[in-house]
């Protein structure tokens, strides 16, 4: 009996020193992965405002998608099948500091604005209609400003935008958890990994901004949908410079002038988002003449529940007779 407890302890022992290998050894196969499926499917391009990744698809009336923070072109692929499907060009671009195209010196919501008319140009497309996710929407809203003539429509989801505050409100204090997951797991690309395998709920809660609530009674679609996000982030540290650039405009996000936006709008967010859009998509709607508010009460950031919803919301939007607004010309 003391032998076999020996041996017993002996595999123990074994299989305690070998867990951190195997460990290591998931995460490299599943950053190998990661690195594979960017690799493939996209093009670059050569313009004025530097070389810009994109892939596109389908024939028809253009659709710029511009992709959150944590994206790249790939982050948009789903979209990009559905528009080509429903019959528009789609094209989806990696913005500044996203996988191939690189952060420049001026990264404003402004330059890359411009940056989505070099590419426009580049495809040969002088019209579009443009849509922005998350921390795409401030150079989604600067290229309505910046080129109205090329916008034939603007869609917003979940954006980050600007919305006041009251007087003297301070913004809400992270938690410990939130910020390590801020300040430390997204500046790596094994911390990050190791987050979604060991504490998902806490990546779903800070990273995607959704109560983890919504998930429990999500169909099985939508929560391989909400997986498939999480794990598309990788690799992080071919997006960390981009990310690092939409964390500094999100921290000092400004009023852009959304009376002179002349492209018919579509804005779309919901209550529960914890990343706060709700308010900044009400009051942007409220201040864009002409433009359409859908909100959802429950689904997050990433609109869990509502993802056939909100793609049929948007292309019925895009398919609906549109005519930029003489008023918000310049």
């Amino acid at each position: 009996m003391p032998a076999v407890r020996v041996r017993s302890w002996h595999v123990a022992a074994v299989l305690l020193a070998a867990a951190p290998l195997l460990v290591w050894l998931d995460y490299a196969r599943d950053l190998s992965g990661a690195r594979e499926r960017v690799a493939s499917g996209s093009q670059l391009v050569q313009t004025p405002c530097g070389p810009i990744e994109y892939t596109a698809a389908g024939e028809g009336p253009a659709v710029l998608m511009v992709h959150g923070a944590g994206g790249g072109f790939d982050q948009a692929l789903e979209f990009v099948e559905e528009f080509s499907r429903a019959g528009f060009r789609a094209v989806a671009m990696s913005r500044f500091g996203y996988l191939r195209t690189p952060l420049p010196r001026d990264a404003s919501p402004a330059a890359q604005a411009d940056a989505h008319a070099c590419l426009l140009d580049a495809l040969g497309i002088e019209r579009a209609a443009i849509v922005g996710v998350s921390a795409g929407a401030p150079s989604t809203m600067q290229f309505a400003l910046r080129h109205p003539q090329r916008a034939s429509a603007m869609v917003l989801l979940v954006p980050l935008a600007y919305a006041p505050r009251e007087a003297g409100a301070a913004p809400a204090e992270l938690s410990p958890a939130a910020r390590f997951m801020f300040e430390q797991a997204l500046r790596s690309d094994f911390l990050y990994w190791a987050a979604t395998h060991s504490a998902r709920w806490l990546v779903l809660k800070t990273i995607l901004a959704t109560p983890p609530e919504v998930l429990t009674t999500a169909s099985a679609a939508e929560r391989a949908r909400v997986r498939e996000l999480m794990l598309n982030i990788l690799p992080l540290s071919e997006r960390q410079a981009g990310v690092l650039n939409d964390s500094a405009i999100g921290a000092s996000i400004e009023r852009y002038e959304l009376e002179r936006i002349a492209a018919p709008t579509l804005v779309i967010s919901l209550v529960d988002d914890l990343y706060g859009t709700f308010e900044s998509a009400r009051y942007t709607a409220a201040h864009v003449r002409g433009a359409q508010l859908i909100a959802y009460p429950s689904g997050g950031h990433v609109w869990v529940g509502h993802h056939h919803e909100v793609v049929r919301e948007v292309i019925t939007f895009l398919e609906a007779p549109q005519a930029p607004l003489a008023w918000g010309a310049n």
